[in-house]
């Protein structure tokens, strides 16, 4: 295959399985989750070929250093850590910072074959190309609900989606995405992020503007599509002032007060209030439907702390690299959740005190959680291969005001 730069045809044939989501209705399309199920061999081959990708052209070199989606030891916390280093240095600078978060509409799904090959012939050397056409080309899928199969159909657009070289094909295909200057761009996948920062609230927005008519023109050129409902625009501040808002295809961007990113809530003081109010609310809600966990239940005391560390402690841990540097005030929301799981599992009497819960169980508080997954991640960050990963520690501005960022919270 690699000799021959050819990829069989009986490999290139998807069934698509639907998996119906809990209460929606069920006659419609849109509740249902497609599932692509690709040939074992052709993944194994996969597999191989993007082995081969690293050794003869480096992946890393072809990729903008601010994509930190679907590569080695990159993760979501690190692209929340830079956006939330740049609020800081506005914030600390006396600065506004206006900020666009947007989301690609079905990424993998509508990407443009032929722009695809383009840029690929572009970049790869041409047995690779060749090799990667015929695995593109002339692919099928099947729709299996039940026990009951469609013809099959060709596939026009899109990246193989459940392949291994569908993330790595999209990552090439949006490499060239515009950046400028005087904002700050990060992506992970087909999410980004462009931060505009000054203290004039109308040089931030001209500057953020500007990046935006780039970007719409790079889009449309590309034929790719931004979610509609996930565009929105976020000033990051202490003043009062008010930015003019932005427009991408005509079109403004709603303004929000906070926006939701990779499962962390910013604010606009990037206060984390918001934040670990709703990861309150999520354990809360997720304990509720675990009536079997409570002091009736039969279960083991070693099965009650299991399932409370692998289900319950990590939905408020995520992110703890970032949030950590909230008000004691906060944070104590979740150890009183914490505390009062102890008590629960144990059925420990009134007399009992939590510090004796925390020691017989072996669980940290969470300040010392805090403390321990700060420094592993400092650790980690300041050699990793990403130059950008490795100064997210380092101090960039001088400090005006008494309070902790991300930073302050390693040893």
């Amino acid at each position: 295959m690699l000799h021959l730069c050819y990829f069989p045809v009986q490999w290139k044939y998807a069934q698509i399985v639907m998996v119906a989501k809990p209460g929606k209705p069920p006659a419609e399309a849109s509740s249902c989750k497609p599932i692509s199920l690709l040939r074992i061999m052709s993944k194994v081959f996969e597999r191989l070929l993007l082995h081969r990708l690293d050794q003869t052209m480096h992946i890393d070199g072809l990729l903008p250093i601010h994509q930190f989606g679907f590569r080695n030891n990159h993760s979501t916390i690190q692209p929340c850590h830079r956006v939330v280093n740049k609020i800081k240095e506005s914030i600390e600078g006396k600065k506004m910072c206006t900020s666009v978060f947007l989301d690609t509409q079905q990424a993998f799904d509508k990407v443009w074959l032929r722009g695809l090959l383009y840029k690929l012939k572009l970049r790869l050397p041409d047995h690779l190309y060749l090799l990667l056409k015929s695995y593109l080309s002339g692919r099928y899928f099947q729709v299996k609900i039940d026990d009951e199969l469609s013809d099959y159909h060709p596939i026009r657009v899109g990246v193989p989606q459940g392949s291994v070289l569908g993330p790595l094909l999209y990552l090439l295909y949006t490499a060239d995405i515009p950046t400028t200057q005087d904002t700050l761009m990060v992506t992970f996948a087909d999410d980004t992020a462009i931060l505009s920062s000054d203290p004039d609230p109308a040089r931030a927005t001209e500057e953020l503007q500007h990046h935006l008519n780039l970007l719409q023109n790079w889009l449309e050129q590309w034929r790719i599509e931004v979610n509609p409902t996930m565009p929105a625009q976020v000033t990051f501040t202490t003043r009062r002032d008010i930015y003019p808002p932005v427009n991408l295809h005509d079109t403004h961007i709603p303004v929000k007060k906070e926006v939701k990113y990779f499962g962390l809530h910013l604010d606009e003081k990037i206060t984390w209030k918001t934040h670990i109010k709703t990861k309150r609310c999520q354990l809360e809600l997720k304990l509720k439907n675990m009536s079997w966990i409570n002091t009736r239940s039969q279960l083991s005391l070693d099965s009650k702390l299991t399932v409370y560390k692998t289900i319950l402690r990590p939905i408020w841990t995520y992110g703890i690299e970032l949030w950590g540097c909230s008000k004691p005030s906060n944070t104590n929301i979740l150890q009183t959740f914490q505390s009062k799981m102890l008590r629960m599992i144990s059925s420990a009497p009134w007399y009992v005190s939590n510090q004796t819960l925390h020691n017989d169980f072996e669980i940290p508080y969470v300040t010392e959680v805090i403390r321990i997954k700060v420094n592993k991640y400092k650790n980690r960050s300041t050699v990793h291969s990403n130059q950008l990963i490795k100064t997210l520690f380092n101090p960039s501005v001088d400090r005006r005001l008494k309070r902790l960022w991300p930073e302050d919270l390693a040893q």
